[in-house]
């Protein structure tokens, strides 16, 4: 508090109830009460933030408060707001719990990304294996179609080693005029009447 002083018609009163050090025994306390009812209505960030406004509305309780005792406040600057170590630790942990809920609610929104992925994965393959197997039940040569293809990857990666490998046709899944169709057509149909269809 910058200037204050008594309120002109009421100096007996303020003389009779506080005494000559009025402003000693009535300012330290008003300002403090203010002050906490001020800082309680607004955040740590809107503390730091709106530090104007919030010394604006400490002026304008502490002129009222001193009102009620009789004393005039000419001119009220709030110079300094500063908080105790107890309060600052209090915000900072509050940032880093905020913070930390952001990134959860990240970690949650990605792994819910993810389920939604693997899920359209998981229908997109069952959906080609369906796709397969009806392609395999309508052109039995869709098989050895893919027979073609695996055993030119096979050829390649075989091809490409510096390793000397032996392998029969069979193993290469080259065996296209034997009997391997066959043989496939019966465990099929060997599978499905052994699963009751």
């Amino acid at each position: 508090v910058q200037r204050q002083k008594p309120d002109p018609s009421n100096l007996v009163k303020i003389y009779r109830v506080l005494g000559v050090n009025y402003d000693e025994r009535v300012l330290p306390s008003v300002m403090n009460e203010c002050a906490k009812a001020v800082v309680a209505r607004y955040n740590a960030n809107e503390l730091l933030t709106k530090r104007d406004q919030v010394s604006r509305e400490i002026s304008i309780d502490l002129r009222r408060r001193a009102g009620a005792f009789n004393i005039l406040l000419e001119d009220v600057a709030i110079t300094h707001l500063s908080f105790s170590p107890e309060y600052a630790r209090a915000v900072e942990a509050k940032q880093v719990a905020q913070q930390d809920a952001e990134r959860a609610k990240y970690i949650v929104i990605g792994a819910q990304q993810e389920k939604k992925t693997i899920i359209t994965k998981a229908k997109g393959e069952a959906e080609s294996a369906e796709l397969i197997g009806h392609a395999v039940k309508k052109n039995p040569g869709f098989m050895k179609l893919r027979r073609i293809d695996a055993a030119r990857d096979i050829a390649d990666i075989v091809a490409s080693s510096g390793n000397k490998v032996y392998l029969n046709a069979d193993s290469l899944l080259l065996n296209l005029l034997g009997d391997a169709d066959e043989k496939f057509e019966k465990s099929v149909h060997g599978k499905s009447r052994f699963f009751g269809r």
